[in-house]
């Protein structure tokens, strides 16, 4: 076991201005995500422009991401700091981002999208999908950094004691930056590399997420404020994946019946 490094959030101080590590590891993320598409795009043709992508991108998925994170974790799992003050979802700095809040932000951007450049919103969400987990990965290593999201106890000689504690822990945002991040990844790569019925890569992204999630869940030590929120071992997180894994089901099934 070894001692949490205590990094200094703050990456770098410009007078008043402070550019913390949480938010470039977030920005790493995207860059990651538009780099990756791009690649998509040429190698398969799929007839995206220069521009186009860095306006879905830098954007539209910019504005969902950060806007749905935050408000979906503030009401997810922050409900009564919220309630206290509600300038408490401005303060994105100090950490706390819903992946499941930050879905449905890309959800509503990739619509907003679609409607406004006359494509499918589906046929977005599919090109896009495979290359999200990198920049979940990515945020998982922001959590490291500002030492969020403990594990629970374990005697493993990779547990970390982090500050303020006193009995060795799962990285747990390590393991799920692995997991949601480059396993995921790879996953999706891979199946999105053929030709798949409208749906099925955002299907396949659900489900693989809801999985992966449910499991990584089992290393993390739930919210202090929250604990277990059923049944005395099902976690926040892991309630809010089970949708996802239903609808990623529901969209996979529907996308292979619907092409048949």
């Amino acid at each position: 076991m070894w001692h949490y490094p205590e990094f200094d959030p703050v990456f770098l101080q410009l007078g008043p201005v402070a550019i913390h590590w949480y938010a470039i590891t977030y920005m790493v993320g995207i860059v990651l995500v538009w780099w990756t598409v791009s690649v998509r795009n040429r190698r398969y043709a799929m007839g995206w422009s220069k521009d186009a992508l860095s306006d879905l991108i830098f954007v539209y998925g910019i504005l969902g991401v950060i806007l749905g994170g935050r408000i979906g974790y503030m009401l997810f799992y922050g409900t009564a700091d919220l309630i206290a003050n509600p300038l408490n979802l401005l303060k994105v700095w100090q950490g706390g981002m819903s992946f499941h809040g930050g879905m449905l932000g890309v959800f509503i951007a990739a619509l907003v999208y679609a409607r406004r450049h006359q494509r499918s919103v589906f046929s977005i969400i599919d090109f896009v999908a495979p290359s999200i987990p990198l920049a979940l990965g990515c945020g998982r290593i922001g959590n490291f950094i500002n030492g969020e999201l403990p594990g629970r106890a374990s005697e493993l000689p990779w547990a970390v004691i982090y500050p303020g504690d006193y009995i060795a822990r799962h990285p747990s945002s390590l393991y799920q930056a692995m997991a949601e991040g480059l396993v995921l990844f790879g996953i999706l790569w891979i199946y999105a590399a053929r030709p798949r019925p409208t749906m099925a890569v955002s299907g396949a992204f659900l489900v693989g997420y809801g999985l992966l999630r449910l499991l990584t869940e089992f290393f993390r030590e739930p919210d202090a404020h929250m604990g277990f929120v059923a049944f005395g071992w099902i976690t926040t997180g892991q309630l809010l994946s089970l949708p996802m894994l239903i609808l990623g089901v529901g969209l996979m099934s529907f996308g292979y019946v619907n092409k048949r």
